[in-house]
């Protein structure tokens, strides 16, 4: 087996693969599910302390204005996200339900708020993947959602995705930004 992780994907772990052994759900009639994928030009550690940064996700989702973390930032633990004007909605409850720093794993789940967006949550992992032959990040993120009622299908996973490739851009941006700087160390404290 190899254990370089660069080599470990070149050799044939693939996206999809990825996808189906992290990114599971349990899609019932009334919702939508989709993964989506990006591929950034910073090393793993450095992508990996922005996303699973539960208590600061406004680093780099450009939609979050403010975000209050409660508890001791476990699994479990509660934020409550401030949204910026211009989307439907301005506060979201969300929970976090998986955190694996091993794996890269970072799992949330919507709790409250006021949107359309019920039983929400998605899963995020972050794998090396060599790319322009320099350590770079493959991103996954996968989501599950109710449809809601005057929506169909198509409508749903399409605003959600849009949501989802900003934020996704965003991450590339400030993270290929500090790789630039050769911030190339994991961010605990921006």
């Amino acid at each position: 087996m190899v254990t370089n992780d660069y080599v470990t994907i070149a050799n044939g772990m693939m996206e999809d693969e990825f996808i189906k052994r992290h990114h599971k759900h349990d899609v019932k009639e009334h919702q939508c599910s989709s993964s989506l994928v990006k591929h950034i030009k910073a090393p793993v550690p450095l992508v990996w302390s922005l996303v699973r940064r539960f208590d600061q996700p406004q680093k780099y989702k450009p939609f979050v204005s403010r975000c209050i973390a409660q508890g001791d930032l476990q699994i479990g633990s509660v934020r409550e996200v401030n949204v910026k004007s211009g989307l439907p909605a301005t506060t979201s409850t969300e929970r976090l339900e998986l955190l694996d720093d091993d794996e890269h794993i970072f799992g949330m789940k919507i709790v409250g708020g006021d949107h359309r967006l019920k039983n929400y949550s998605s899963i995020v992992t972050v794998h090396p993947k060599v790319i322009d032959g320099r350590p770079g990040t493959l991103v996954i993120e996968s989501f599950v959602v109710d449809v809601p009622d005057g929506n169909t299908k198509d409508e749903t996973c399409y605003f959600v995705e849009a949501l989802i490739k900003c934020n996704l851009k965003s991450l590339a941006d400030v993270s290929e930004r500090l790789a630039v700087q050769d911030r190339t160390e994991p961010i605990d404290r921006m």
